[in-house]
């Protein structure tokens, strides 16, 4: 059923509505490579599908990230999905917490609760605590709420990344997140909380010591309270639903009342289901969404390992495992329009995050854009936009009720 006023006139002109992709490949704008031969991963992997799209799109340069805001997923994200992170951005845990189910009140922070791994010499040698299993983190979230809860709360997440939920005056704290200490020394948190932090993350120790994984401790950053943020439906006059793994990208759509769809298999890793997430978004639009967005978080898990073979691989599988079948099914549904692009870069060379612009495409399946070559340099010469605006381009014939 189409909703919407700014869909009406499609209909009264007996067209079929056009259907909306969003697809996300996190982090996979990168530096050359020298295993590559001084190619970038973009510019190395094979992706005919990619190619095509590019060749009839509109390719262009984008800053998901603004200037002053930290170059994460929850940040680039929200950039995507049309909000402004400058107005709406509270922090990176309160997002995930939604995605769990928690809604926070005024006198609550949320933290997120990484399980890592810290070597005797107190280098941080995996953010990702060797990514335990779902379910054995899940055992060990409990038995840190059961021995450290009380003032504070542990909730179990997705593999290495949970959620900590604590008065709002833990809130006061300087916590560098772990991902940008890999193998550097370990620096703990600053500030009027500090001590309250420092104090659960020493005690996590024995606790986590009783499992059968690679994580030794906690490590808690990303804090900030719940935003206020609007319905999809009421900013951009469609209705939307996303497929993630990632309880980040999961929480934006909680809290703008997307519909978030599970995927078995999905494991926000190498080896996660890629044509689960591709059909579960074609579903998602033949039963009467109007946009669907596709999130995979592999590329982004390359990045920070260094693994050039693998963030290759993870570009390949976006081609052949999502793009090729997508297009046909967005063709058999009438006039579409797509929206490709990172949240932001993970380079291998730095295995972190950064802040500069990544390069998007836009596909119409009725116009021809000026064509071009998705890569980061196919977009080095374009004029830059600003992340935010971009959704409001893909549905640029939508009105927002």
């Amino acid at each position: 059923m189409l909703r919407g006023c700014g869909l009406c006139l499609r209909l009264r002109h007996n067209l079929k509505p056009v259907k909306y992709v969003v697809c996300i490949p996190d982090g996979c704008a990168d530096l050359p490579v020298t295993e590559l031969g001084g190619a970038t991963p973009l510019e190395a992997a094979r992706t005919p599908v990619l190619d095509v799209l590019a060749a009839r799109g509109e390719v262009g340069l984008a800053q998901v990230i603004p200037p002053g805001l930290p170059a994460g997923s929850d940040v680039g994200n929200m950039s995507i999905f049309g909000y402004d992170p400058c107005q709406y951005h509270t922090g990176r845990s309160p997002i995930e917490a939604a995605a769990l189910g928690l809604r926070l009140t005024s006198e609550q922070v949320a933290y997120r609760c990484n399980l890592v791994t810290v070597s005797d010499a107190g280098i941080m040698a995996d953010f990702a605590g060797g990514h335990p299993n779902s379910e054995t983190a899940a055992k060990a979230i409990a038995a840190l709420d059961a021995e450290l809860g009380g003032e504070v709360r542990f909730h179990a997440g997705v593999q290495y990344r949970h959620t900590m939920i604590a008065p709002a005056d833990w809130a006061g704290a300087e916590c560098i997140p772990p991902h940008e200490l890999s193998d550097k020394p370990v620096v703990g948190p600053q500030g009027t909380a500090a001590p309250k932090l420092a104090a659960l993350e020493e005690a996590s120790r024995e606790v986590l010591s009783r499992f059968d994984m690679k994580a030794n401790r906690i490590w808690l950053w990303g804090q900030g309270f719940q935003p206020d943020m609007p319905s999809f439906r009421k900013k951009h006059g469609v209705e939307a639903g996303l497929v993630s793994a990632v309880d980040l990208v999961r929480g934006i759509g909680v809290l703008t009342e997307m519909t978030v769809t599970n995927v078995e298999g999905a494991t926000a890793w190498y080896d996660t289901n890629y044509e689960g997430k591709r059909d579960a978004a074609l579903a998602g639009l033949a039963a009467g969404a109007d946009l669907y967005a596709i999130h995979v978080e592999a590329s982004d898990e390359a990045g920070h390992e260094g693994n050039v073979k693998e963030k290759v691989r993870c570009l390949e599988n976006w081609d052949s495992r999502i793009l090729a079948d997508l297009v046909v099914g967005l063709d058999k549904m009438g006039p579409w329009r797509l929206l490709l692009l990172p949240d932001h870069a993970t380079p291998l060379t730095l295995r972190n995050h950064t802040d500069d612009p990544v390069p998007y495409l836009l596909v119409d399946s009725q116009h021809d854009g000026p064509g071009g070559t998705y890569t980061e340099q196919g977009a080095a010469n374009t004029e830059l936009v600003a992340g935010h605006q971009l959704m409001s381009r893909l549905l640029k014939n939508v009105a927002a009720v």
